[in-house]
């Protein structure tokens, strides 16, 4: 009976974190559907989380207030959203480099005030509402379901807001005449100029919304890695290259995203859970044991390069904005 129980504990432990681990990813893939379907693509998502995680964590350490905690990592990835905006929409710099610049300029930002504070960086263990931000949040009778009630149902605060923002997104884009709009402006920007949709207010908007998106996702994973500063890793570690990938894997769709972004949470989960699956179900799983452990590192970006060729392979079915990554003069109308 009590091995049966351990083995309970285990799926549900392993579930629980492909949830912990695919909520950041969520954020970040969210945020860059809304500023590809504006027809912009940000390559900068890795930097834009980073500041985002590093200032909104810093301003709630400070003031022990998760929620402006919150508010300062989406206003400042929104910054960077705002930067990516003038130059690739007004001054139509190149959005590759530009997204690279951004990328760039986040994760050494990141590391001059990480390292700046040194011995003064705050312990998320000594800041109460910080702390208490991870705590688990539980949905009456529906946390109560064996297995995927405590690992869906019982989790923290940002976790349950990351899918409503999803939601709403894929609501907005689909249901709404403003999301007809940006659809329309990703699509074919001189039409909707045409039309009359303010073509450069649509970028701008959407392009900071989704980037202040990324920064909570940020903020996210500096909560789950205890808010350490170790000084030479950054917190985000190459997530936000993945949730770029995972707009394609998700084919522009913000509800799919949840999906895509569980698909590739289970595939990180598996570098700390292999061992307990294969104690778990040793002869299902045992030959999870012979595999080294810095595949299972590799593994979420060897999967993030299969959907990149595959995407380029099968385009028929794509639902890529047309005019995405293409700088819009309205002159040439």
């Amino acid at each position: 009976m009590s091995g049966s129980v351990d083995v309970l504990a285990i799926i549900t432990g392993f579930i629980a974190s492909i949830v912990i681990y695919n909520i950041s990813l969520l954020y970040g893939t969210v945020g860059e559907i809304m500023i590809e379907k504006s027809g912009s693509l940000n390559l900068g998502v890795e930097g834009t989380m980073a500041i985002g995680a590093i200032l909104g964590y810093l301003a709630g350490c400070m003031t022990n207030n998760f929620f402006l905690a919150v508010i300062v990592s989406f206003i400042g990835a929104g910054l960077c959203g705002l930067i990516f905006a003038v130059l690739t929409v007004t001054l139509q710099a190149n959005q590759n480099v530009t997204g690279l610049t951004m990328t760039t300029f986040g994760i050494g930002l990141y590391f001059f005030i990480g390292r700046g504070l040194g011995d003064k960086w705050p312990a998320l263990l000594n800041i109460s509402n910080m702390k208490a931000a991870n705590n688990q949040i539980s949905i009456p009778l529906l946390s109560k379901i064996p297995v995927i009630g405590e690992a869906f149902f019982n989790r923290s605060i940002l976790t349950y807001i990351g899918i409503i923002i999803a939601v709403l997104a894929w609501a907005y884009l689909k249901y709404t005449k403003y999301g007809l709009k940006l659809r329309a402006v990703g699509e074919n920007p001189a039409t909707a100029d045409s039309a009359g949709v303010k073509v450069t207010i649509y970028k701008y908007v959407h392009i900071i919304i989704g980037s202040g998106i990324m920064g909570i996702g940020g903020l996210n994973m500096g909560l789950i890695l205890g808010g350490s500063f170790e000084g030479s890793t950054c917190w985000i570690n190459g997530y936000g290259w993945i949730a770029i990938a995972l707009v394609i894997f998700a084919n522009w769709n913000p509800s799919l995203a949840i999906l895509g972004t569980f698909v590739f949470g289970l595939f990180n989960s598996l570098q700390y859970y292999s061992g307990s699956l294969v104690y778990a179900f040793p002869h299902a799983l045992g030959w999870l044991s012979n595999i080294p452990s810095q595949f299972f590192k590799a593994l979420p970006f060897i999967i993030t390069a299969i959907v990149l060729i595959i995407s380029s392979i099968n385009k028929n079915r794509s639902a890529q904005p047309s005019a995405i990554g293409m700088n819009y003069f309205r002159e040439d109308r």
